[in-house]
């Protein structure tokens, strides 16, 4: 199986990103599930103090590289140092967060150790797989939507390490700290050459994010049943009342009804708020995915068998446009 279960940790100027919290949780299961090490690297500037909260979060062991020309990622001496780590060590799982950072690292990793990548997968477990008449025991599952959510796709790598996988922000839940647990922080001293450091970074610019699905309690989203950019005003306006956030399908981004910051599911944000308002989404399976977890669900759909009602805990057959003024009025009036 390789020598347990690695992953990689984002950071933004020492402070780890929660992709990093969420991985550690996942990575801790799968480790524990096989008897064997987790372990995790971190590579920037001034990032030494992360490596114990690192091991509070579930990490045995941390490697650490730490060098001023690291501060931001650049992807020439990110993976060199990565690609040297891993063939050292050969873990036997890799997972790496799909953010802009890592889906520029993951690839590169595989590439250079020749496995495979599944990227953005929804779960992950250990099992067995068959094929012919060969079969490997405790492998890694990498689940994931697939043929554009038409299909639940089970991949495996079999025959190479490490067996990588990327997952998105929110796909697994941030376990709580343990400040008693003990681990090994091993500092690296990476060697950077003038090769690695050929790209240089002029500006770095960080833009405000106007829209926090991940933490919001209240999200209500429309889909292709809101009919169009204009008609999501009433989204809006029900989000604007409940304090909540705006979300959308994949479906009605496409479209052109509201920007993909506002996307919820496998193919945009996984969340789990209090209360999810599912309106005119129809329920494809990478967005019920993304919402599973939420703590209420309630659709609202002119289809009596819109796939959203599976998972909803209450469900309202109506027009969107006729039920949500109904909600605001009551909402308002409730007092």
């Amino acid at each position: 199986m390789g020598n347990g279960v690695w992953v990689f940790i984002e950071n933004d100027s020492g402070a780890v990103a929660d992709i990093g919290f969420e991985l550690l949780g996942k990575g801790r299961e799968l480790a524990d599930r096989l008897g064997s090490e987790l372990a995790c690297f971190i590579i920037g500037h001034k990032i030494s103090d992360a490596a114990h909260e690192l091991i509070a979060y579930g990490a045995d062991k941390v490697y650490v590289a730490d060098d001023s020309q690291l501060a931001r990622y650049l992807t020439l001496p990110y993976a060199r140092i990565a690609v040297d780590l891993i063939k050292k060590f050969r873990p036997g799982i890799l997972l790496i967060g799909a953010t802009s950072t890592g889906r520029d690292l993951a690839p590169r990793i595989a590439s250079h150790l020749r496995t495979g990548l599944t990227a953005d997968c929804t779960d992950l477990q250990i099992g067995e797989y068959k094929f012919g008449k060969k079969t490997w025991n405790e492998i890694l599952l990498q689940i994931r939507p697939a043929f554009g959510g038409n299909v639940i796709a089970t991949i495996v790598t079999p025959e190479t390490r490490p067996q990588m996988a990327t997952v998105r922000e929110g796909v697994f839940k941030k376990h709580a700290a343990d400040s008693s647990r003990r681990g090994q922080v091993v500092q690296l001293n990476p060697v950077l050459t003038e090769q690695d450091m050929i790209l240089k970074i002029v500006e770095h610019v960080k833009a405000e994010k106007r829209v926090n699905l991940k933490s919001a309690k209240i999200i209500v989203s429309g889909g292709m049943g809101v009919g169009s950019k204009e008609n999501f005003g009433i989204i809006h306006e029900l989000a604007g009342v409940l304090n909540g956030q705006v979300g959308a399908s994949r479906a009605a981004v496409d479209a052109g009804y509201i920007g993909r910051e506002h996307q919820v599911g496998q193919t945009g944000t996984t969340v789990r708020p209090n209360l999810y308002l599912a309106c005119g989404i129809s329920g494809a399976i990478q967005h019920r995915a993304g919402i599973q977890e939420s703590n209420r669900i309630v659709a609202i759909n002119t289809d009596p068998h819109a796939p959203i009602f599976s998972i909803a805990q209450y469900g309202i057959i109506g027009d969107l446009n006729q039920v949500i003024p109904k909600i605001i009025k009551a909402y308002k009036n409730k007092d």
